[in-house]
C-alpha cells in the first residue's frame, strides 16, 4: 500500500481522503484473496490527484478491461474483479449518504458486484457452506436461505433500535463486534458477503461518529475476515466456542487507533480436542436425569457452561431455536435454581449451579 503514502503522510484534505479510501479498498480485495493491476494504482493516483474524477476512473477501468483479449486466463478474471471492485468501493466510501436498511445493504451489494456476478443484489435462495482455513476446512453455519430476509430485517432492527447512550468505549466496542459478526453470519449474498459487511459497517460506524482509520481494513482485511469466522463458531468437543475477542481487537485499531498485533495465526482453531477443556464445559449424561431437564434445556444449559457470558440471542442461532423459546427455558433453568444471571442484562454472566 506504500503507492498511496505520500497522499496519506501530508494529510491534505481531498488527497488524503481519497488515499484513504483507495488503500481501503484495494485492501479489501484481499479477503476473497484477489490482487488489484498495476493499472488500477495508475488509475487511482490519477484521481487523488485530482485528473479524474471517480466516475472517469471508474471508466478507464471497465475500457481496459473490454480492450483485453476476451480469452482471458483466471488470474486476469479475478484481477479484473479486484480493480473494478476497489474502484467501487471507493466511490461508495467517498459518499455521505447511508441507507441503514436490508434495502441499503442489498444495493451495496449491487454497486459493487454488477456485471460481475449474475446474483449481484439479489438475496440467495439455496444454502452454502464454505471451508475455512481458520477452521483447519470446517464451515461456519451460515442463515439457511429460507429465512434470510426476515434474519436480516431483525438483526438491522434490533440494531438500529439500540441506545449507545451511557456505554463505554469497551462496552460499545463489544456490542459492535457481536453486531457486525451477526449481519456477517447471515450472509445473505451467494459471493462478497465479506467485502459488502465491510463497507455497511465502515459507512454505518461513520454515522455514529467514528473517525474511521481505514489502515485496519487496508492492511489486515484478512484477520477482519478470519476475526468474523471465529465469531460464529463452535465445536465443544474441542473446547471451541465462538468468541469475538479478535474482532474487538480489529475494530479498537479501527476505531481508536489502538495498536492491536493481528495474526491470522493466532485464531487457528487446534487440531485435537482438548480434553481437559471438553471434560470443563460438558455436562456428562448421567446428569440429565439428576437435573430434572429436559434435552432442550440441557442444550440450553450446554452452551452457558461453555460461554457463560453469551447472550440468550446468541444461544437461539448456536441451537437452531427461537429466542423466544431460549427465553422461556432460561426461566425454567432459573426456576430450578440450576442457574441465575449476575451483574444485570447489559454486562452480565450466567452462574451454574451444577457440577461440571
Amino acid at each position: 500500500m506504500d503507492e498511496f503514502d505520500e497522499y496519506i503522510k501530508q494529510g491534505e484534505g481531498t488527497k488524503y481522503e481519497k488515499g484513504c479510501a483507495w488503500r481501503a479498498a484495494i485492501g479489501l480485495q484481499q479477503v476473497d484473496g484477489l490482487k488489484t493491476s498495476d493499472y488500477l494504482i495508475n488509475t487511482a493516483r490519477q484521481h487523488i490527484e485530482g485528473d479524474i474524477t471517480i466516475d472517469e476512473a471508474k471508466a478507464l477501468i471497465d475500457s481496459y478491461y473490454k480492450s483485453k483479449d476476451s480469452r482471458k486466463v483466471t488470474t486476469e478474471e479475478r484481477m479484473e474483479e479486484a480493480d473494478k471492485v476497489a474502484a467501487r468501493i471507493t466511490e461508495l466510501l467517498s459518499e455521505q449518504t447511508f441507507n441503514f436498511s436490508p434495502v441499503g445493504l442489498i444495493s451495496i451489494h449491487r454497486r459493487l458486484f454488477e456485471g460481475i456476478y449474475k446474483h449481484a443484489g439479489k438475496i440467495r435462495d439455496y444454502n452454502i457452506t464454505k471451508n475455512e482455513w481458520v477452521l483447519r476446512g470446517k464451515t461456519v453455519n451460515y442463515a439457511g436461505q429460507s429465512e434470510l430476509s426476515d434474519t436480516l430485517d431483525y438483526e438491522l432492527r434490533t440494531e438500529k433500535a439500540f441506545s449507545y447512550e451511557g456505554l463505554s468505549t469497551a462496552e460499545s466496542i463489544s456490542h459492535l463486534a457481536h453486531f457486525i459478526s451477526y449481519l456477517w453470519q447471515i450472509h445473505p449474498f451467494g459471493e462478497g458477503n465479506t467485502r459488502t459487511t465491510a463497507v455497511f459497517s465502515i459507512k454505518y460506524l461513520r454515522t455514529l461518529g467514528f473517525p474511521i482509520d481505514n489502515d485496519a481494513f487496508a492492511n489486515h482485511s484478512w484477520y477482519f475476515r478470519n476475526a468474523l469466522v471465529r465469531a460464529n463458531y463452535n465445536d465443544l468437543s474441542k473446547g471451541i466456542h465462538e468468541t469475538t475477542e479478535y474482532l474487538e481487537r480489529f475494530l479498537y485499531n479501527l476505531l481508536i487507533g489502538e495498536n492491536y498485533e493481528l495474526k491470522n495465526r493466532d485464531m487457528l482453531v487446534p487440531e485435537q480436542a482438548n480434553s481437559t477443556q471438553s471434560a470443563t464445559t460438558v455436562v456428562s449424561k448421567s446428569q440429565i436425569g439428576t437435573l430434572n431437564c429436559t434435552l432442550e434445556e440441557m442444550s440450553v444449559l450446554q452452551q452457558l457452561i461453555a460461554n457463560p457470558h453469551v447472550t440468550q440471542k446468541e444461544v437461539a442461532l448456536l441451537i437452531g431455536k427461537s429466542e423466544r423459546t431460549v427465553k422461556r427455558i432460561t426461566v425454567s433453568l432459573t426456576d430450578k435454581d440450576i442457574i441465575q444471571r449476575k451483574s444485570g442484562k447489559r454486562n452480565g454472566y450466567w452462574e451454574i449451579h451444577v457440577e461440571h
